[in-house]
């Protein structure tokens, strides 16, 4: 629950995917990963933003929200397969889609370049769509094409995206997976404190060692541990660990992963030294990725910004207390443009969090995902208490975001 740990606002879109805009899903009622993160197929009912935040205002949050325009989600209605490059044709009706969508009150455009919905996307596809973007001064966010042994070169096309479109340009969830790639954010910082000083590069981070998304057999293949979050096709292994689930079925790892699809899961694979690089750094900020339709969710669903505050600023020094809050705070809305939010200042809008700042901690652990964060006394959202001590009020003050 992501007002337990304080959460006020949410921008949602992330890694490619955005329930909008997306002209329904025809005769075709089967979701390709990672579209079905989101939701079912009846979620993707929005022909345009506008239609969501039209929704929204009728059915309005506890929280706040903010969309990006899913470059996978463009490619999906635009082209008849995934699989390969977009024409130049089907690239004109993705701009135009994303015009109306900034219209509309898009915060900018993301990409899941590893993602098989857009990996065949070349670097020329990416960079004529974030020019649209540089036209409404909105951002571009990505998951890069390679966070293990090509990190490096992944890091270099998003430079090169951000140059040629003109883009203010952020890294989501920047890390290294693989024990065999551990240290390479050594490198991946000193390139982007070059790149800093002559383009606008900005980068966010999880504090877990740990990520969590559909289940890929390339992912797995490199992880130390797999759990499954959920299976649509065997949903009673949520929450076990693949290993045991392949020798229950006395089968592969391979065979297991195509079992269980379509599913979701944990990945063990980072390893602290490098988390901790890349959160200690000035410019990155926190997000916490997760992900709520997940049965089994990974643990920043429901503990991130206690647990850096808690664990990582006061318990081990890693910032400063104010710093870790201008991460998740003024820094975020700083970034993508949320105007009169992430700060206490007169006139700004009430987003609020009251915590005691020496209990506060995540309590959310991988064998017991949901556990409620302890320190977070009080949480308003537009001037309104949303949460408090006693649970949830009730109040749906959360409105959509435009910058």
């Amino acid at each position: 629950m992501k007002v337990s740990q304080g959460v006020t606002t949410v921008i949602t879109g992330n890694c490619g995917i955005s329930l909008a805009p997306l002209k329904g899903l025809g005769d075709d009622r089967e979701l390709v990963p990672p579209f079905d993160l989101l939701g079912d197929p009846d979620d993707y009912h929005f022909d345009t933003l506008s239609e969501y935040i039209e929704y929204f205002g009728t059915k309005p949050a506890a929280v706040n929200s903010a969309m990006l325009t899913g470059h996978s989600t463009l490619r999906r209605e635009a082209m008849d397969t995934l699989n390969r490059p977009a024409s130049k044709v089907e690239i004109q009706y993705m701009c135009r889609r994303l015009e109306q969508a900034l219209e509309d009150g898009s915060l900018g455009m993301s990409t899941g370049l590893s993602y098989p919905t857009a990996v065949a996307a070349q670097t020329t596809e990416v960079i004529e769509l974030a020019s649209v973007l540089a036209q409404y001064e909105r951002v571009y966010t990505t998951h890069m094409r390679d966070e293990e042994e090509r990190l490096l070169y992944a890091l270099e096309e998003t430079f090169q995206v951000g140059r040629e479109a003109g883009v203010k340009v952020v890294i989501s969830h920047h890390k290294v997976c693989g024990r065999r790639n551990w240290g390479l954010t050594r490198e991946s910082i000193a390139m982007i404190d070059i790149a800093r000083q002559t383009q606008s590069i900005e980068l966010d981070v999880y504090p877990y060692t740990a990520s969590s998304t559909i289940l890929l057999l390339s992912l797995v293949e490199q992880a130390e541990r797999v759990v499954i979050t959920w299976s649509k096709s065997h949903p009673s292994f949520a929450g076990r660990d693949l290993t045991d689930i392949a020798e229950e079925w006395m089968c592969t790892i391979d065979v297991a992963v195509e079992r269980l699809q379509p599913a979701g899961a944990i990945y063990h694979e980072m390893s602290p030294e490098d988390l901790e690089r890349v959160m200690s750094y000035p410019p990155s900020m926190i997000g916490s990725d997760g992900l709520p339709s997940d049965e089994y969710p990974h643990p920043r669903l429901w503990g991130t910004f206690p647990r850096v505050l808690g664990h990582f600023a006061r318990d081990l020094g890693l910032f400063s207390l104010e710093e870790a809050i201008h991460k998740m705070t003024g820094k975020t809305a700083t970034v993508f443009g949320l105007q009169d939010r992430g700060y206490v200042k007169a006139g700004f809008f009430a987003d609020l969090v009251l915590f005691d700042a020496s209990k506060v901690i995540d309590r959310a652990t991988y064998e017991n995902p949901t556990a409620v964060s302890e320190g977070i006394k009080s949480v308003y959202v537009n001037g309104t208490l949303i949460y408090d001590e006693t649970g949830v009020t009730g109040a749906t003050p959360g409105r959509y975001l435009c910058n």
